[in-house]
């Protein structure tokens, strides 16, 4: 299993399309349109990103944008047997949103079938034999290519769920997909907290971290309300070369959350910082996150966008994962641990700016 598309409701699909373009420097691929709503087609290295917006006020996407602001509607699965899959699903109790259609296209078959997952969130999946295009008709045709670009794939995708809920979306994902649980993680600062348990597919390499606030005022809660229930909260963007595409992002006006100096002032007192001097500031520069596992130098680098569409919703990550140089087919593993005070501690900055982290914690 891998992630084989995105896709994303928004009030005005070629508006965002200007935005992944002329800001994360994704190429544009189709624009076409159907009775309910317009599509673009957008892709940086293996990551394919499906922007809708509504042209009637019924129908799936107005529908969403109805009760949500802007965000990811569907996560799509490219699988090796879909009618399998498919059986997996519905026997653990998943509910079919859209079944299985069979399209022959010229070089290949393209099959797809969509079910409902946590809240709103969908998952649709794809098996391709031959050559297809990305999507089905009557979306124009899209070959799979690669060109240079700053990203290369999807590390892993965040979902959001209600408190209480973490544990039953564990064992959704677990029956319904076959993802199996790994790491747990509890964050409490003074103000708030979050739960998270990462859930990893055995065939292949998806990621899905699940989060659920911990506080009534976390961030994870702010999520949940301005969103009006679970969703994809990021979605975690793989690079080779971190610090010069953070320096790209910036020179096109992207912003990127705020790193305190005092972060990298903790990070020089560390034992066995595995980044010389040069690369150290170079990192502090564009207010990069930096982790690694005791004993490895293979070194995680991370960093975060703020949330795209104006709300405090969805936003990007952005990650690359380095080899040891002992093994280079070791590379940085885990999802920042060692930063995730440091960034929880970030975000929090950004709810006090907003006045919701600091009214909340002066009615407790």
């Amino acid at each position: 299993m891998k992630i084989d598309h995105v896709r994303f409701y928004v009030e005005d699909a070629s508006v965002t399309r200007e935005w992944f373009v002329h800001q994360l420097g994704f190429r544009s691929l189709a624009s076409s349109q159907d009775a309910q709503g317009c599509f673009e087609v957008v892709s940086s290295g293996s990551v394919y990103v499906v922007l809708c917006s509504p042209l009637t006020p019924t129908g799936p996407i107005a529908g969403f944008l109805q009760q949500h602001p802007p965000g990811v509607a569907d996560v799509a699965f490219c699988v090796a047997d879909i009618e399998a899959t498919v059986a997996q699903a519905l026997r653990h109790g998943a509910t079919l949103r859209q079944p299985l259609q069979i399209e022959r296209q010229q070089s290949g078959c393209f099959k797809w079938a969509t079910i409902a997952a946590w809240g709103d969130l969908t998952h649709t999946f794809v098996e391709r034999s031959g050559i297809t295009s990305l999507l089905p008709a009557p979306h124009p045709s899209i070959p799979f290519s690669s060109h240079r670009s700053s990203f290369i794939g999807i590390d892993h995708l965040v979902l959001n769920v209600a408190s209480g809920e973490l544990e039953q979306a564990v064992r959704w994902y677990e029956a319904v997909l076959g993802f199996q649980p790994q790491q747990r993680f509890d964050i409490q600062t003074s103000y708030s907290g979050l739960c998270s348990r990462v859930m990893r597919h055995p065939l292949g390499q998806v990621q899905l971290p699940i989060n659920e606030p911990a506080s009534p005022n976390s961030q994870i809660q702010e999520f949940l309300d301005i969103n009006r229930g679970p969703g994809i909260q990021h979605i975690a963007l793989e690079t080779v070369d971190l610090v010069s595409a953070i320096a790209q992002l910036r020179c096109r006006g992207v912003s990127l959350l705020q790193v305190p100096s005092s972060y990298y002032t903790q990070l020089r007192q560390r034992s066995r910082l595995p980044l010389s001097e040069i690369d150290l500031q170079q990192v502090e520069a564009q207010e990069i996150l930096v982790d690694w596992q005791d004993g490895d130098d293979a070194v995680l680098l991370q960093t975060f966008t703020q949330p795209i569409f104006g709300l405090p919703t969805f936003f990007f990550e952005l990650i690359e994962r380095q080899v040891s140089s002992a093994n280079a087919s070791r590379r940085a593993q885990g999802f920042g641990e060692g930063n995730f005070r440091a960034l929880f501690e970030a975000i929090e900055r950004e709810q006090m700016k907003r006045g919701s982290l600091a009214r909340i914690a002066h009615h407790e």
